[in-house]
């Protein structure tokens, strides 16, 4: 899996980071708050994965997300911008309190550190959040700094086309003047998988319960399926 590989991408909600379920909590306290309506958790993921799938060409897909929430929970009160921003001000507690790493991340990527293969960050998440987590949650922060663990941060600002379009990935292979052959891409969704295979990247799929709808396809596209990163601790020679 890592043979000849001078570069590891990571993809981070989901991947690194335990955050897919938080921010179905998160949409889940939005709709409550806003609408007095009570959503499903796993039907909440569904529709967000599905609308910023729809609304990835646009400049703000999660500006559209929230005019979807508006429309389809009745949301007159408010513009969705507005709704954009309780969303995220629901979203700081969790942020700086709940999500922490998945278990054994930080020890992949400082072996691979170790090992001489450069590591990038490779995420659709706003840099704000990457530096909320290095400043205010101690689950994370202990762990892994983000600063001196990787050797590169893009984040959707750092790109015109989100994930599944591949652009995020060319980038990361530009900075480092490498071929797709000499880099691995880690994701838990198919979103990403799709944008690592657009890119000609191999990827290899790590389990996250919440994309559990999706992994037939996850493991039919990607090149390795693993359950944690303790399986690839086993891949660091």
């Amino acid at each position: 899996m890592l043979h000849n590989k001078k570069l590891v991408c990571f993809d981070l909600d989901g991947t690194l980071i335990d955050s897919v379920g938080i921010w179905n909590q998160v949409d889940a306290k939005l709709i409550e708050d806003l609408s007095g309506q009570q959503a499903d958790l796993a039907l909440i993921q569904q529709q967000r994965d599905l609308q910023l799938k729809k609304f990835k060409h646009c400049a703000d897909p999660y500006l559209e997300y929230c005019g979807y929430l508006k429309d389809s929970y009745g949301i007159e009160s408010l513009s969705q911008d507005d709704i954009k921003k309780h969303r995220y001000s629901i979203s700081h507690y969790f942020l700086d309190h709940v999500i922490q790493l998945k278990p054994q991340a930080e020890m992949f990527v400082q072996k691979l550190q170790q090992s001489g293969i450069q590591t990038a960050i490779t995420t659709t998440t706003s840099f704000s959040n990457i530096q909320r987590y290095q400043q205010n949650n101690s689950l994370i922060n202990s762990k892994l700094n983000f600063a001196k663990d990787f050797n590169l941060i893009l984040t959707r600002e750092n790109v015109q086309n989100i994930k599944p379009h591949p652009e995020v990935y060319l980038k990361a292979l530009e900075f480092f003047n490498l071929q797709p052959e000499e880099c691995l891409i880690i994701e838990d969704s198919i979103i990403g998988i799709e944008a690592a295979n657009q890119a000609g990247i191999q990827v290899a799929a790590i389990y996250d319960q919440y994309s559990e709808h999706e992994m037939t396809e996850i493991k039919a596209k990607a090149d390795y399926f693993v359950q944690d990163f303790k399986t690839l601790l086993n891949f660091i020679t």
